[in-house]
């Protein structure tokens, strides 16, 4: 495909105009060169939005120059959006992963122009989305214009991730080091003991779908020693590369994918891109499927992993907002812990710090004012801290925040019991209300 016509960033996002919904590919494949060409054209530019997910990589979205120009309006806050997401200038769209596809499919955020970042094409024309399929699968088979930075140096993945030049509008030839994120060097000790409290909870046969982060990351560690594990799981980091290669992760139970580890999305290291690199085992798919809870709960021993910022004592789970600020969004906890707990011997997993590095407990008596609840207490079972493990599945009011008081840190356990006798113990007879 020597022969194809390349041009320039900043010629190719010329196609861009006011008033335009702009999709930018997320993750590790985040385009920035096409983003930074886009932002240079600012003084030219009125009411663009742009629509994401988690965004990596060195470019900033927060510039007061760009007010009135770009309105980023987030599908799942990170830290490159937290900024604008919270200002005048941004906003949030509180939605499961699963379901984003739909508001692109169905024309309730109709795409004009989507960037992305590809694989070079192959002898028959066909690109990659390499380490992002997820929501851009259906960004590229919807938008009016299609604008692709090709970088040799994005993996070309497995998959639903294909795209043909004829679908290109604009190509840009662009060799980029793509983001890398290393999760095991924010390990601690409290890290650790959470990872081996969730890696007990895990069987062997079990079909794993670990969210981002340190934890999930630690608790893939500890499985050496499992058998026949499957992944199915909307992302995953370096953490599988070690089991899947020792034979730990083979996918021979599943019932969906037999053989294959299904994500929708990889962020990790240049370890986890060339691992994946034209791959025939590791299948990078369309959000929509992998995290259909249809497709999920056929699965075996489903055992979703998912973390959250504070849980309340009847098992609310806040894991997208600090208070009314947004943090981060609901992602796809709830599509797998519902998944997980429709699945044969499934386990939905909460797992968390007992509290937060300024020693502030996520067990608490109430959430914060104007916090989101992502998974609500009626689809909670397990929550793991440092402290152990509770399953609240079946218990009622008094028994599960008991259960949770039980794992809190130990300098909260006093004022949480107080909390829970102000709520539920009648003072005038000492007896449950």
């Amino acid at each position: 495909m020597d022969n194809l016509n390349y041009t320039t960033a900043d010629k190719a996002v010329r196609e861009v105009q006011s008033g335009d919904r702009v999709f930018i590919h997320g993750s590790a494949a985040t385009p920035i060169c096409l983003v930074e060409a886009l932002q240079v054209r600012y003084r030219e530019l009125r009411d663009v939005e742009l629509v994401s997910i988690t965004t990596l990589g060195d470019v900033n979205f927060d510039r007061p120059e760009h007010r009135g120009s770009f309105f980023f309006n987030s599908l799942f806050v990170s830290e490159a959006t937290r900024d604008v997401a919270n200002s005048n200038d941004g906003d949030y769209v509180p939605i499961f992963l699963s379901q984003i596809p739909q508001l692109f499919r169905k024309e309730i955020l109709p795409i004009d122009v989507a960037l992305i970042q590809v694989s070079p094409p192959d002898v028959h024309g066909y690109c990659s989305l390499g380490t992002s399929v997820d929501i851009a699968r259906a960004a590229v088979d919807t938008a009016k214009t299609v604008i692709a930075q090709v970088n040799p140096l994005m993996p070309r993945t497995h998959g639903d991730g294909f795209v043909h030049i004829s679908r290109i509008s604009a190509l840009v030839w662009k060799q980029w080091p793509l983001p890398e994120v290393d999760y095991s060097a924010k390990v601690n000790e409290v890290v650790k003991k959470i990872g081996y409290n969730v890696a007990s909870l895990i069987e062997d046969g079990a079909t794993l779908q670990l969210g981002i982060g340190s934890i999930p990351d630690q608790v893939l560690q500890n499985l050496s020693h499992h058998k026949n594990l499957g992944l199915h799981t909307e992302m995953f980091s370096d953490g599988v590369i070690d089991l899947i290669q020792k034979g730990v992760i083979n996918n021979s139970k599943k019932r969906q994918n037999v053989g294959l580890s299904v994500t929708a999305f990889l962020a990790g290291t240049r370890r986890l891109y060339d691992f994946v690199h034209d791959n025939p085992s590791v299948r990078v798919m369309d959000i929509s499927y992998v995290n259909d809870t249809s497709i999920i709960r056929q699965n075996p021993r489903v055992t979703a992993v998912n973390s959250a910022i504070e849980i309340d004592l009847t098992g609310q789970v806040c894991a997208d907002s600090i208070g009314s600020y947004q943090f981060s969004g609901i992602g796809g906890q709830m599509d797998f812990i519902h998944g997980a707990a429709l699945s044969e011997g499934g386990k939905p997993i909460i797992a968390i710090p007992s509290q937060t590095n300024k020693g502030i407990s996520r067990i608490t008596p109430f959430l914060k004012e104007g916090a989101g609840v992502v998974t609500t207490r009626g689809h909670v079972h397990w929550v793991v801290t440092e402290f152990g493990m509770v399953d609240l599945f079946g218990k009622n009011l008094k028994q599960r925040a008991s259960a949770l008081i039980s794992v809190a840190h130990p300098d909260h356990q006093e004022a949480l019991e107080l909390a829970f006798h102000q709520r539920f113990v009648k003072r005038d007879t000492g007896k449950y209300i």
